[in-house]
């Protein structure tokens, strides 16, 4: 079982997730072109990761892969107000017919100047309307500068996503 990344192409997915494999902040600034996989080892589990890329011609294999993950991990640019709306309506189509999939959203980029804070994330995406029958979560997070250790946000981060696989195995 799998945890799948999804966002925009520009989201950041790759980088969150070499932070998250590394610990260590490696910005990424080619896109994804297809998939990218990426085992997480904690003292608890063993994570992986499968990342498919946000461009437009990407999108439609998002759902084919919803069925066989145990967590979605979807990631937005905090920065990015005008592609906002889009993140938050392929979000929705992506869940409405998965009622239990735990999701996490990382709203990356926090550190950008202009970023929406995570309560205007909430509401940007609308993630009242998505039900309460799901483990829901919203992080705030950022890859800071190449080389430094990742921020407190992103080991929280992991942590988090590590305690999911655990109740969801």
């Amino acid at each position: 079982k799998q945890i799948l990344v999804l966002g925009l192409d520009g989201a950041g997915k790759t980088s969150i997730l070499h932070s998250l494999a590394t610990n260590h902040v490696k910005r990424s600034v080619a896109p994804t072109e297809g998939f990218n996989a990426i085992c997480v080892n904690t003292e608890e589990s063993q994570m992986q990761f499968l990342e498919i890329g946000g461009s437009e011609s990407l999108r439609s294999y998002w759902k084919m892969y919803l069925p066989k993950v145990l967590l979605l991990i979807y990631v937005v640019d905090s920065a990015d107000h005008a592609r906002l709306p889009v993140a938050k309506q392929l979000l929705h189509q992506l869940i409405q017919n998965n009622s239990t999939l735990p999701v996490v959203v990382l709203a990356n980029k926090q550190d950008l100047e202009g970023a929406y804070c995570i309560t205007d994330i909430h509401d940007a995406l609308a993630l009242s309307d998505i039900g309460d029958e799901r483990k829901m979560f919203l992080i705030g997070t950022h890859v800071a500068e190449d080389g430094s250790e990742i921020s407190s946000s992103m080991k929280d981060a992991k942590e988090l996503i590590a305690q999911l696989v655990l109740e969801t195995q």
